[in-house]
């Protein structure tokens, strides 16, 4: 890698080796996802703990505060929509060019290793490693698995390693029985799908797992953003990412910092009342 790819690369994975990214670009093909109708909202008061944002560049334009100093890894695959039955059917949606406009720290595109279009998207991944080479722009190969695909050890190393052999140089992927294999013959670093929105502590507990048997870190979206706290669930995960903490030491993380938050709204609504009263009185 060339001195500008790696420095990239080491904005998102931290000196010791791990990230937590944070996934919003659920919206490209979903809509207005819950938990980011109002992506902007949604994203200010999460961005400083996360290591990685990645957004589409719609919602880096139009949600996303300039003056961050967290980097983005720039969605830039799509095409598609949950109204298709095959979701596979991707393409490349934003030129390299306009990702460095963006100032992104790397760029993101789904694979679909065993679908329909698996030779295409797979094509999309290899031009997208020649473009990102030529700039300094690392690529994020993301093993999507579509509507009727397995997540299972065999599948998830498959598809690992192809992107890596293709010169990915950093690959997302869903957890699974078995991870340590899927991780264990990827070649480049791994960082863990968050999936569906779990139970807090189950999340933990899956991020735990993962980074217990080597990876990189988490791509998290809806099990932080749909949380009942969500400043407190990226914190709780961080620690265990991070910090080294158990699934339950990181659970009372998260009640203590969302305790925190409830009794901090409350002195507000308090201190606004009392304001009120005390100009009614004049």
């Amino acid at each position: 890698m060339d001195w500008g790819l790696k420095n990239r690369l080491s904005r998102i994975i931290k000196s010791d080796g791990k990230t937590v990214m944070l996934a919003v670009d659920h919206g490209y093909f979903l809509g207005p996802t819950t938990g980011l109708e109002d992506a902007g909202k949604t994203v200010k008061p999460l961005l400083s703990y996360a290591d990685a944002l990645m957004p589409t560049r719609g919602i880096v334009r139009t949600s996303v505060d300039p003056a961050t100093d967290t980097p983005i890894v720039l969605r830039v695959s799509g095409g598609n929509s949950v109204l298709e039955e095959d979701l596979s059917n991707e393409g490349l949606t934003v030129s390299m060019e306009d990702a460095i406009r963006l100032n992104a720290a790397a760029v993101a595109i789904s694979i679909y290793v065993g679908s329909p279009n698996q030779k295409e998207t797979l094509l999309n991944l290899t031009r997208l490693i020649d473009k990102g080479h030529r700039y300094g722009i690392p690529v994020l190969a993301v093993t999507a698995v579509g509507k009727n695909m397995g997540r299972d050890t065999r599948y998830l190393a498959l598809s690992c390693r192809i992107a890596a052999e293709l010169g990915a140089h950093f690959v997302k992927t869903y957890y699974c029985d078995g991870f340590e294999k899927v991780v264990k013959t990827c070649p480049v670093p791994l960082v863990m799908a968050g999936g569906k929105k779990l139970p807090e502590l189950e999340a933990l507990e899956l991020t735990y797992n993962a980074i217990k048997r080597g990876a990189a870190g988490v791509d998290m979206g809806r099990n932080i953003f749909q949380s009942d706290a969500p400043v407190a669930m990226i914190q709780a995960v961080r620690a265990i990412v991070h910090d080294n903490a158990t699934p339950q030491r990181a659970y009372d993380i998260y009640n203590s910092i969302k305790a925190a938050s409830k009794r901090g709204k409350k002195s507000k609504l308090k201190g606004v009342t009392a304001s009120k009263q005390e100009l009614s009185k004049h």
